[in-house]
């Protein structure tokens, strides 16, 4: 194993899981740690492959920030979640960051029934309706003005709805994508 895959690993292992204790703490993912990894991964990239590697970070972002924004559009996850993605797309390239993202996926969809069930089994059917169900229902009424508390209401009942941070699966799903690209000798740098 190459010294900058040693590297490589070790910045993609640590970005993800501050991103995910940030998340875990405080359920935002700041500027402060997405941006500067994007830009890290560019200018890695470039610096060890030169336009390859360019084109390499930018497909990868492209990618990663594309489908989560789909998502975010949608009403699933954050504009954190969008910048966590595109950044580790930027790190690992189109093919991981698919792979990354459907393993975060399986893992969201299983410690999510995970959580559901424990809630229902722990305080009933009408704890986890009310608290994770009824209170995505703030949506805009028709007739009401789309004032700045009506937003803040809105954005306060969908975090408080979320049954966990999108940080924590990504890093975990990235950790073991990372892990079998390394035994399999298929990591793309």
């Amino acid at each position: 194993m190459s010294v900058s895959n040693v590297i490589f690993v070790s910045i993609v292992a640590a970005f993800v899981g501050v991103a995910a204790v940030s998340d875990l703490r405080t359920r935002r993912l700041p500027n402060w740690l997405t941006v500067p990894a994007f830009a890290a991964a560019v200018l890695a990239h470039t610096v060890m492959n030169g336009l390859g590697g360019l084109g390499f970070a930018m497909a990868g972002f492209a990618t990663g920030f594309s489908i989560l924004l789909v998502l975010w559009l949608i009403g699933g996850g954050g504009g954190g979640d969008v910048k966590l993605m595109g950044a580790l797309g930027a790190w690992l390239g189109t093919s991981l960051i698919v792979t990354v993202f459907l393993a975060s996926t399986v893992l969201t969809v299983m410690a999510s029934l995970a959580i559901l069930l424990g809630g229902m089994l722990s305080r009933g059917y009408g704890y986890v309706h009310r608290r994770y169900i009824a209170a995505g229902s703030t949506g805009r009424s028709i007739t009401s003005k789309n004032t700045a508390a009506d937003d803040r209401a809105r954005r306060e009942a969908r975090r408080k709805r979320r049954l966990m941070p999108y940080a924590v699966p990504v890093a975990v799903g990235t950790w073991a994508v990372l892990a079998a690209a390394w035994m399999a000798h298929q990591l793309p740098w």
